[in-house]
This record gives structure tokens, sequence and C-alpha cells, in this order.
């Protein structure tokens, strides 16, 4: 159905096309508030135009979901979209830092199939099938393995006195390279307690999936994307034998779970 090598050279192009822009690499860059918070820049707005056209003359008849398109309804009546975030960790790419990456996923029936990251900074590409693994650069990918929640690693800047039992790793701004440092054993666990979108996470989430590790809302509920509400509450990536008790440690902080609009 779909040509692996276009869909690489593509991804890997929307990289370049990024770091062309990266002040981190010495360019300048135009940047402006979406919303209070809320960054954007020139190198977005690019990365989703090219992406844009380019993956669907890949997949003709695709939907289309992406952080910096405005949203259609036209999407969920398309047999497969696909869910994009051009620039993932928009802060730090902003102020020049690598903790930032372009993710693509293609969903379909609620589920994602392909989901590929490019860190062009930090020289990484993660890529994942549905049901045949995970690699980074090539690399199979195996997730942590850890059995026990107290002094699991965390990708985060600071943890809540409950917390402290856990160990602070690194953490870049882009959530999508978050979830992969589970994927990559490089962190235990990742728990989120707000609202977010679908396309900082398909991509990301098929390939701590395939490399084995669990991967939930904050309520334990798998993923169902292309909704027509793309939104999300919570997310909870960990090593298999831990998620149980992150669960069981999230449950008295996350709101009640009531109707659709609190379902992820």
């Amino acid at each position: 159905m779909i040509d692996y090598a276009r869909l690489t050279d593509i991804v890997r192009q929307a990289g370049r096309l990024a770091m062309a822009h990266w002040p981190g690499a010495g360019h300048s860059l135009s940047v402006w508030e979406k919303s209070p918070g809320d960054p954007v820049s020139d190198a977005d707005l690019a990365v989703d135009a090219f992406l844009k056209h380019e993956l669907g003359a890949l997949l003709p008849g695709a939907g289309w979901l992406s952080e910096e398109t405005v949203d259609s309804t036209e999407r969920l009546d398309r047999q497969f979209c696909w869910v994009v975030d051009p620039v993932d960790g928009t802060r730090d790419f902003v102020r020049g830092r690598t903790g930032w990456c372009v993710s693509v996923a293609l969903v379909s029936a609620g589920r994602a199939l392909i989901g590929v990251l490019d860190a062009p900074a930090r020289d990484e590409f993660w890529m994942a099938t549905a049901g045949r693994g995970a690699t980074r650069n090539g690399q199979a990918l195996v997730a942590s393995s850890r059995a026990h929640l107290p002094g699991a690693r965390v990708p985060a800047d600071a943890l809540p006195k409950a917390d402290h039992d856990l160990t602070l790793v690194d953490k870049p701004n882009s959530i999508a390279l978050r979830i992969a440092m589970v994927a990559a054993d490089e962190a235990d666990l990742l728990a989120t307690l707000r609202w977010g979108y679908e396309w900082d996470i398909a991509a990301a989430c098929l390939i701590a999936r395939e490399a084995g590790a669990a991967v939930s809302d904050a309520w334990g509920v798998p993923f169902d994307f292309n909704k027509r509400d793309p939104r999300a509450f919570g997310l909870l990536v960990t090593a298999p034998a831990i998620h149980a008790a992150a669960v069981a440690r999230l449950a008295t902080r996350n709101p009640p779970r009531n109707g659709e609009g609190d379902r992820a």
C-alpha cells in the first residue's frame, strides 16, 4: 500500500526543511504566538505545507489532521488519515535546542499503522509499522523492562512531592521524543495529566508500543485516533510491568472520566 522508501524520503526532506530554518544551525526565524504561550514559526508552516503536498501525493484520498492546518471533518470519512505535527517541540526549536522532531503517523480505523519521527538535530530517525516492530536509525528498539515503579526514570524538569521516589532524566521539549525515550529504554515512565492533541502523540505511541512499551491514556485506556474531537486527556507510556502501578498512582489525580469529551 505504501512506498516506504518514498515515505522515508519525504519525512527526511521535511526534517531538512526544518533544519534550514533552525536557529541552532545559525538561521534566522520568524516566530509569533497562535495564542498566549503557544509559539509557531515560519518553519512549522513551511514543513506543514510540504508534508501535506507530498503525503497527499503518496496516498491520494487520505485525510489530513495537522497542528498547523485548519481541521476539516472530511477526514472522518476517509479510510486513512495522516496525523502530523510538522515541528513537535517548537519551544526547543525556536530556542536553537535539539529537542524537536517532525512527526508523521498514518491512521486507519482509529489505530496508527505507521509512525515516523525525524529528529535531524539529534541525528535520529525513528520508524514503526504496526505488527513489525520499531527502529531508531535502523536498529531494532526494545522498551524498558523495569519491574518496579520506585526509581523509574522520568523525562521531566521536576517531580511532584508524591513522586520523589522516581528518577529525573533529560527532557526534550518534544512529547514525541519523550515517548520514544521509553521505546529506546532511555526512560521507564512518561505521564501527563493535561489535554493534548493526537498529532503530538500518534506516531510516537506506535513506536513505543511496537518496541514493547505499554501505552494508554491516564486512566489506562488505549487511544483511539482520528476522532471528531482530536484532543486527548492524559498520556501514560511505561515499561509494561509498571503500567498498572502507574495507573493506580495517577487515579487520585485524574478528573472524573465522564462523557465523550473526556475520552482519549
